[in-house]
């Protein structure tokens, strides 16, 4: 029989080779197509009385992705279309097709002949979940080869077997650990946790593999076995009675509750471990098939992979423009933002030029590349010959020739309109006509700033945001004239740089500052009415927020907020901004001196390590304090989720975000948006339009215009409408056409 994603080499051994190299896919994964051929497979090498075993590997540079996670999005459309027919009926279907991998696994184990997975590369979700169930696992030695069940986050969890496996091959407390974080392991790591057996040198992975079969590999797993104890002891042990109830209250604290799939975890563990090992995978697969159909699943998968991927695929690149190949990129400014773009520039193997307004400052700037590489070297996250090829690709200048042949030049230079004009002239005096030119403002409109070029069609903005090396969303921002090959060219850079592009219409404050202002806002809004800020920080979070808006003040600095309203003031007038907030940033910049964690004192006090910072103790004397049980904690959550997803219902509305994806995966990547919801706008879409525009109307009469929805959600209510229903990101014609 031949297959199309497998080859099967049997040697002299005995021993047969199956080489996993799906077609036309840059990575292998799971689809029904790949479960039919293994489980013939399966089928083969056990019957054959000639084969002694199968070693299972990858043709290419990954092992494998795991499963084909639109499978699953495929499972819970036609659960959702079935079950207002026969709810019993889909969900049993549901459950059934849940069950299909956990069986196709469990049948490899007990085939009665060893398996061996040769793991070569990155090996995700259901590929290391079949590892597991193989007999023998060795991994090659190399930095390329990450280990992981990394399901839970994006809303579901290791349900082939991965819960059940992993707490038999080590300790509980690694095992929670592992999948309630989607942990990713290096060899290194796995072998110590008991996960993999071998490490190989990768010419010799094979050959590894094979000797394990050779040398009397039982095919037999350890839990088959008979009197096979679990390694750190039963659930009702000391042991267990010292980790279970720590465990359930970490969990608490770190989820808030909000994520089902990290409790699911937890009970599929737990129970799995007090039965017998068939009997545990079906506790599994029930409660892998009640994760399915929970919305937070639905939400993440959407906007955490499918969209997240189609994004970075280049979704939004207009068609028909030729790919860029970058062989030199220009970056005007030297200072933390334009040396973090240098820094990602480099790491991709693109020459930069790294251009200030001396040649001091701009190896400044190329030195802040060395700490970063350097510390990664010091990690064991790079070798030392990564840090000298990424630091050779940098080349500090003060002189504006120097960038003649770069392809892309992006400014980031003080921001200052004048100071950005002067850059653009001097840049493009020396650029080929058909370089594009991008701009890293994060406030001043792109349109305007466009007035300083000679060539507006190839004038775009690229905005990154801080730190450029941790942060994996970048704003491209259109101006009114920038062209398609503009266009085309920033989302060409942004992939280059293995970073998440979405397309942004021009605007002040584009799409991401618009709502972590209002973010912001509702936080000095709170303290001014006397709601205690230990209050608003913890709902923050408890709201599914990883860092409190007064903390995220903090870190973007206080007297940024301040120069902010003050610009908008000056540009739009007195009303522009509430002046009881305004007097709260002034008090707190003017009068207290307290700038943020740059001069570590703002809203929180930062002492010296190993302490950890703390809220300022005066913030309490700025206002009348309300009494905490005065205060509805449930509602200051919901007015810090309500006040950003109403401004992501705007920016879509005025059409400067046209695609629902990007507001979901732009509201997740750049400011955390509670992941659980899918974003913004599928928070909105999965309380349902007609609900929160009541949650709105309410929090409006409450706490004023902040919170007045948007004609457009007034006119989806109407019509019983979701963002994804309305702007269909799949029937896209024109990315600059408006809502």
């Amino acid at each position: 029989m031949s297959y199309t994603n497998f080859t099967l080499d049997i040697d002299a051994d005995g021993i047969a080779l199956v080489t996993w190299n799906s077609p036309d896919r840059s990575m292998n994964v799971f689809t029904e197509e790949v479960m039919r051929e293994l489980n013939a497979i399966v089928d083969k090498v056990a019957g054959d009385p000639a084969i002694k075993g199968a070693v299972i590997t990858s043709g290419k540079d990954t092992f494998s992705g795991g499963a084909d996670i639109t499978l699953l999005q495929r499972m819970l459309t036609s659960f959702a279309t079935d079950k207002v027919r026969d709810v019993e009926k889909a969900t049993r279907a549901l459950f059934d097709s849940a069950g299909i991998m956990t069986g196709l696994f469990r049948k490899l184990e007990t085939c009665g002949k060893p398996w061996v997975s040769a793991i070569n590369g990155t090996c995700m979700g259901g590929a290391f979940e079949m590892s597991l169930a193989c007999h023998g696992r060795v991994a090659a030695d190399s930095d390329k080869v990450k280990m992981a069940l990394p399901e839970v986050k994006i809303g579901i969890f290791p349900g082939a077997g991965g819960t059940q496996r992993v707490p038999r091959l080590t300790d509980q407390q690694q095992a929670l650990q592992m999948l309630t974080f989607g942990q990713t392991l290096s060899p290194q790591k796995a072998k110590a946790m008991g996960l993999i057996h071998e490490i190989a040198e990768p010419a010799k992975l094979i050959e590894t593999a094979k000797a394990m079969i050779r040398n009397g590999l039982k095919p037999v797993a350890p839990w088959d076995e008979k009197g096979f104890k679990l390694p750190g002891g039963p659930i009702y042990s000391a042991a267990g009675a010292n980790l279970w109830p720590p465990a359930i209250a970490i969990l608490r604290r770190e989820t808030h509750g909000n994520y089902p799939a990290a409790a699911a975890i937890l009970k599929c563990v737990y129970e799995g471990l007090l039965v017998p090992f068939d009997t545990a995978l079906r506790i599994e697969q029930r409660y892998f098939t009640e994760i399915m159909q929970s919305k937070e699943a639905a939400a993440m998968i959407r906007s955490l992979f499918v969209s997240l991927q189609e994004l970075n695929k280049g979704a939004r690149r207009p068609a028909g423009v030729p790919d860029t190949r970058f062989k030199k990129i220009g970056i005007l400014g030297a200072g933390f933002m334009g040396a973090g773009i240098a820094y990602v520039t480099a790491k991709a193997g693109i020459p930069v030029v790294l251009l200030d307004r001396d040649v001091e400052a701009a190896a400044k700037g190329k030195a802040h590349s060395d700490s970063l590489i350097s510390d990664q070297v010091k990690k064991g996250r790079a070798r030392p010959e990564e840090k000298d090829k990424l630091l050779s690709l940098i080349t500090p200048t003060a002189d504006y020739a120097d960038l003649a042949g770069c392809d892309l030049v992006v400014e980031a230079v003080f921001e200052d309109s004048a100071v950005k004009r002067n850059a653009t002239e001097q840049a493009e005096a020396v650029l080929k006509s058909s370089a594009i030119f991008a701009s890293n403002t994060s406030t001043i409109p792109i349109t305007g700033l466009a007035k300083n070029s000679a060539r507006p069609k190839n004038f775009i903005g690229i905005h990154f945001f801080s730190p450029v090396d941790k942060m994996m969303l970048v704003e491209i921002i259109l101006g009114k004239k920038t062209g398609d090959k503009a266009l085309a060219t920033a989302i060409d850079f942004v992939r280059a740089i293995k970073k998440t592009p979405i397309v942004v219409n021009d605007t002040r404050g584009f799409y991401v500052n618009r709502c972590v202002l209002r973010y912001m806002s509702e936080a000095y809004k709170m303290l001014i009415e006397g709601v205690p800020a230990p209050m608003i920080e913890n709902a923050a979070k408890a709201a599914g927020m990883p860092v409190g808006p007064l903390a995220l003040t903090d870190e973007t600095a206080i007297d940024l907020a301040q120069k902010i309203m003050k610009q908008t003031i000056r540009d739009l007038g007195d009303k522009a901004v509430d002046p009881r907030q305004m007097a709260l940033i002034n008090t707190m910049v003017d009068d207290h001196g307290r700038l943020g964690r740059k001069n570590g004192k703002g809203f929180y006090d930062y002492p010296a390590k190993p302490a950890k910072k703390k809220l300022w103790p005066g913030l309490k004397d700025l206002y009348p304090q309300l009494a905490a049980e005065k205060v509805d904690y449930e509602e200051l959550q919901q007015r810090l989720l309500v006040t950003i997803a109403l401004e992501a219902a705007r920016v879509m509305e005025e059409g400067i975000v046209t695609d629902p994806r990007e507001a979901d995966v732009g509201s997740i990547l750049a400011f955390g948006f509670a992941p659980y919801t899918g974003g913004a706008l599928s928070y909105i879409d999965g309380i349902g339009t007609k609900q929160f525009l009541k949650i709105a109307k309410g929090l409006q009469k409450k706490y004023g215009a902040e919170f007045k929805a948007p004609k457009l959600l007034i006119d989806m209510a109407e019509k019983g409408e979701t963002f994804y229903e309305r702007f269909d990101p799949h029937a896209k014609g024109d990315v600059k056409q408006a809502a």
